[in-house]
């Protein structure tokens, strides 16, 4: 298993990363990212997990039961 980080500077960086993450991967992202029109649906629809940075329980909770669903589907 890893960890891949992006810290993309504008909305085309998106399009590369595609190109670079890994089959079976499972994105996480900001929920800000999910309001920006076609970009947040283009998220959404890709299956992009949302974390909500302003509420620290929540988003702990939502990577806890993500990491928890990846190693009972032995995905990264």
């Amino acid at each position: 298993p890893f960890v891949i980080v992006c810290n993309h500077q504008a909305s085309l960086d998106l399009m590369g990363m595609v190109e670079v993450i890994p089959e079976r991967c499972v994105p996480i992202a900001k929920r800000e990212l999910l309001y920006l029109g076609t970009v947040g649906l283009a998220c959404w629809l890709s299956g992009i997990i949302f974390i909500d940075r302003h509420r620290r329980d929540a988003a702990i909770g939502v990577i806890s039961r993500t990491a928890s669903t990846m190693r009972l589907e032995n995905v990264r």
